[in-house]
């Protein structure tokens, strides 16, 4: 019989309460209706999260999935400035579409008031290093400034797209956020530009 591993009770957490967030909105679901939907206990749920905010942490794991999907799907030989435009589409799509705009605003406003780990922040994350990637294999095919570093590019691109889903969030979604980047990011990118 296999053992199930404490990355799977993890995950479950995760799943279930992204289901229960969903269904029930953030406000509305409890560590207690998490722990039932994931089959776990209470234990494991404060083993892996030191409260419910800091399971809304856990969305910008979410985003990483998108990104390796992503990733897998991205031709590496497509110009850098293209495929950060391509990456931010279809992530901002994906938030439009799939993630509530109440708990993406949560997930914004924990990162700034939680103590410990801010996981947008997290350069382990698939996010930075498929960034730094795009961006060290443009500068490497000539296609990038060298005024700025790797490093500060990957910062300034990360720093626009998440003024851009404060933005969007404090407006509280009232213009497509995919169109608007679409129309803006562009003007930003071009100054990463040889």
């Amino acid at each position: 019989m296999a053992r199930k591993s404490s990355g799977g009770t993890k995950s479950r957490i995760v799943d279930a309460a992204w289901k229960l967030f969903y269904e029930q909105g953030y406000e509305g679901t409890t560590v207690e209706d998490i722990v039932a939907l994931s089959g776990t206990s209470k234990g494991s749920f404060y083993h892996y999260f030191a409260s419910k905010d800091d399971l809304v942490g856990s969305m910008a794991y979410l985003f990483d999935e998108k990104y390796e999907e992503l990733a897998a799907a991205l031709d590496p030989q497509v110009p850098a400035l293209e495929a950060l435009l391509y990456l931010n589409r279809e992530l901002f799509l994906m938030i439009e579409n799939r993630i509530d705009i109440a708990l993406l605003t949560r997930l914004l406003s924990t990162q700034l008031t939680l103590q410990g780990s801010k996981q947008l922040l997290d350069h382990n994350r698939v996010y930075f290093k498929l960034l730094r990637r795009i961006i060290t294999d443009g500068r490497q095919r000539g296609e990038l400034t060298e005024a700025l570093t790797v490093s500060e590019m990957v910062r300034l691109y990360a720093m626009t797209e998440r003024a851009m889903l404060y933005e969007w969030c404090l407006r509280g979604g009232d213009y497509a956020l995919s169109d608007y980047a679409a129309r803006t990011l562009p003007l930003l990118l071009s100054s990463l530009k040889k």
